[in-house]
């Protein structure tokens, strides 16, 4: 694997892969978190209006442009991130590099295009609306969150989308997406070395050669901290809440959970995705899995996510059942969580544990649009990409104790919080 840093600040990163399939991804850090000053949901509004089209290319243009080739465009935008991703034959990594440089620092925003977006972003609102399980886990945030910018939701509202204009789309832009903020990344079959030849020559005929002024790199430069280290926002104590709301649905949906470490907390954060995935992974021998699903049939569904964010993360427990079984999964959960802060895990449970979460990322890591979206995550929020011995070290560190004290911590009683939709 080869990585560095353009003239620009633009950082990036080659791996090479035995397939003939190549991926590539510019990952920006600038999310719903960054829209202080603008409209609710500009960021995500922002990734969808910029395949409208460029001072260069129609949108319909570009929404031909890699499928005429048999590959793939794609984007997302999370609360940190926006990024933007292509799957082509690894002899047109070129051009869908090119395509992805060209849509975030030329963007046209044409004024019809922004209109027809407008309603297709307000679709896909009501539609979260219509969904019990995805609307509760986004109000959950929101009120966990309140006060801070993460709390936002990532679409926005319908009033805050409608109020977006093409000049504050492009002020978002300007102000945001510089090359200092972004990775890019590949995964394919190629020639590290002619790969990153072709990298430097793409982003000194977008970015220049000069470095652009960024914000975060200069306020983190004044402490003495790298720009990847650098968390500019004071996190609000959360305050317990216990809330259920009438939705008159079929079902009852439940979201339990409490801040947890942040993406900087090494040792804490592990012990929190392997305490996660013990409690409630996506494998069916999940404590949850087991008890709730398998053992009783009383849930559709039920899972443990933890979601790391720069300055805090989020651990929360979803799960939808009847309505008539919800106290007793209630009850089970908290049963299962009390043996967790009560009881250290057996030598064998603790490497069996391991075991299932390193396979489940090797196996995962094994895609090569995974391994790239991995990599522009790492060096974003890092600065490197870890190794997967590494990884694999860094996991083996952790003590059965260490589970234990973060079960303490997480889900201690004064600081847990519960919404539930029935």
């Amino acid at each position: 694997m080869i990585n560095g840093v353009a003239d620009c600040g633009l950082q990036y990163a080659v791996k090479r892969s035995g397939s003939a399939v190549g991926y590539c991804a510019l990952s920006i850090r600038c999310g719903t978190r960054d829209e202080a000053g603008y409209h609710a949901g500009i960021a995500h509004f922002t990734e969808h209006t910029l395949f409208k089209g460029t001072s260069h290319r129609s949108a319909s243009v570009i929404n031909s442009y890699l499928e005429r080739l048999g590959g793939e465009l794609n984007a997302f935008t999370t609360k940190e991130e926006i990024v933007f991703h292509a799957t082509v034959l690894k002899e047109d990594l070129n051009k869908a590099a090119d395509l992805l440089f060209e849509l975030v620092t030329c963007p046209a925003f044409p004024e019809n295009e922004i209109q027809t977006e407008k309603g297709v972003v307000i679709d896909e609102i009501h539609s979260y609306k219509d969904s019990p399980s995805e609307d509760i886990y986004d109000r959950f945030e929101e009120m966990i969150f309140e006060g801070h910018p993460l709390s936002g939701n990532i679409l926005g509202t319908t009033a805050s989308v409608k109020k977006i204009s093409r000049e504050e789309l492009m002020k978002f832009v300007k102000e945001k997406f510089l090359p200092c903020r972004m990775a890019f990344t590949i995964v394919a079959d190629i020639d590290e070395s002619r790969m990153e030849k072709s990298i430097l020559k793409l982003a000194r005929k977008h970015f220049g050669t000069e470095p652009v002024s960024c914000k975060i790199a200069n306020e983190c430069s004044a402490r003495g901290e790298a720009p990847f280290h650098c968390g500019n926002y004071s996190l609000p104590a959360a305050e317990q809440f216990d809330k259920t709301l009438s939705k008159r649905n079929h079902q009852a949906n439940c979201v339990i959970g409490a801040l947890a470490p942040s993406l900087y907390q090494e040792r804490e954060r592990l012990a929190t995705v392997l305490l996660c995935n013990i409690l409630g992974g996506p494998a069916t021998n999940s404590i949850l899995n087991s008890v709730l699903r398998e053992k009783h049939g009383w849930v559709y569904g039920v899972e443990c996510g933890y979601t790391q964010f720069a300055d805090t993360g989020l651990v929360a427990i979803t799960l939808g059942c009847d309505k008539s079984n919800l106290d007793k999964c209630l009850s089970a959960i908290n049963k299962e969580i009390e043996k967790l802060q009560n009881e250290v895990l057996s030598e064998r449970r603790l490497k069996a544990a391991k075991k299932q979460l390193l396979g489940q990322i090797a196996i995962s890591g094994d895609n090569g649009e995974t391994q790239c979206l991995s990599m522009g995550k790492s060096l974003l929020s890092f600065g490197k990409i870890n190794s997967g011995k590494d990884n694999r070290t860094l996991v083996e560190n952790i003590s059965a104790e260490d589970i234990r004290e973060m079960a303490c911590r997480i889900f201690d009683k004064d600081k847990i919080s519960k919404l539930i939709y029935i």
